[in-house]
């Protein structure tokens, strides 16, 4: 099996902040969530192994919850590299599970850098490839590498700017 050629680009490190924030705000509904059920079964006067399952999610929780704050982004954005050349694109994210995607120039048929709220606060953008079944995502890039690697890649593939 042939390995990836030594990929050398790293994501942002502001990227680190913004998938904490989505981390907070994700795991603070889903812990509201759960204190409301457990509530509920109390209100409702649910079964008693409801109750448990409820109490032990309460208690678990907090472990994941700093999991996915404090170490994942961090863990997340040290593990995820990408590469391009003439006639290929490398990405290559995780650890323990590892993916390696390479996708063919010729099979790309558009580029798109995309911004939400946080990561417009941050001024990140993900880069979205679209190739004939799927799309593929670079995440958190800055603004300036964003648009130099988008306009690489349409280079690349031939791909026309579309005017709007």
């Amino acid at each position: 099996m042939e390995t990836l050629p030594k990929l050398e680009n790293n994501i942002s490190q502001r990227a680190i902040p913004v998938w904490r924030l989505t981390n907070i705000i994700a795991e603070v509904i889903f812990y509201l969530i759960i204190v409301g059920l457990l509530w509920a079964s109390y209100y409702f006067d649910w079964y008693r192994w409801a109750e448990i399952v409820l109490w032990l999610l309460v208690a678990v929780v907090p472990f994941g919850m700093l999991w996915s704050i404090c170490f994942e982004p961090k863990f997340k954005q040290r593990h995820w590299k990408y590469g391009i050349n003439e006639h290929f694109i490398y990405l290559k994210y995780g650890k323990f599970f590892a993916t390696q995607t390479v996708i063919p120039m010729t099979k790309v048929q558009y580029v798109e850098a995309e911004q939400g709220p946080l990561l417009r606060k941050f001024q990140l953008y993900t880069i979205t490839i679209g190739t004939l079944g799927e799309k593929h995502t670079i995440p958190a890039l800055s603004d300036e590498e964003a648009f130099s690697l988008r306009a690489q890649i349409a280079s690349h593939a031939r791909l026309k700017e579309v005017e709007s």
